[in-house]
């Protein structure tokens, strides 16, 4: 029979094997956070595209291959959509810090006289059930076809004409604040 020679329990026994624990913890960590890099990467190109078809009227070009950012703010995106050569509209990826928990990024769809066509949510982590509710078309829905030059995209309370969100005014005023962002980008965005 062998017997197993037990380390003494020391404050630099309890360390070491912590601490061991711990690097090897955060080299599996690494290796599959690396390993998952080019997964997630696409999932997110996925995202986008799907978003460019749900905010823009019919394009037949390939507006994320001519997407560019703005000198001003390099996390705006626009996205030019084409027809036959012409403009049909833009879709601009747009983000608020104003949410509930975190930055919420959408994606806002404008026809060619810069009018709102669609809205789409690209990420949020708003409050489940109350929040959340941006995605949903009934809240979403009221920015289509709207005008922001002559829409004020503020919710009501704030003296707008946005419905919010039952229970959800933060995230509502985020909502509106990032499409706000989109359009004073389409305005006055210049290529980079």
């Amino acid at each position: 029979m062998s017997s197993k020679k037990k380390l003494p329990s020391t404050f630099f026994n309890m360390v070491l094997v912590l601490t061991t624990v711990a690097v090897l913890s955060a080299l599996a960590l690494s290796f599959t956070y690396s390993g998952t890099k080019e997964a997630r990467a696409m999932v997110e190109v996925k995202r986008t595209l799907k978003a460019l078809q749900e905010v823009l009227p019919a394009f037949d070009n390939d507006p994320d291959s001519e997407k560019y950012n703005l000198e001003s703010d390099a996390d705006l995106l626009l996205y030019p959509a084409k027809k036959e050569g012409q403009p049909a509209g833009t879709a601009v990826k747009t983000y608020s810090d104003k949410g509930f928990t975190e930055r919420i990024w959408l994606m806002v769809g404008f026809d060619k006289d810069n009018k709102i066509y669609k809205t789409w949510v690209l990420k949020q982590r708003e409050t489940p059930g109350l929040g959340t509710k941006m995605k949903e078309p009934k809240f979403r829905n009221q920015f289509s076809g709207k005008d922001p030059a002559a829409f004020n995209l503020k919710v009501k309370k704030d003296g707008g004409q946005v419905d919010a969100i039952t229970a959800a005014t933060i995230s509502s005023r985020a909502f509106c604040d990032a499409v706000d962002r989109a359009y004073r980008a389409l305005l006055g965005g210049g290529k980079k």
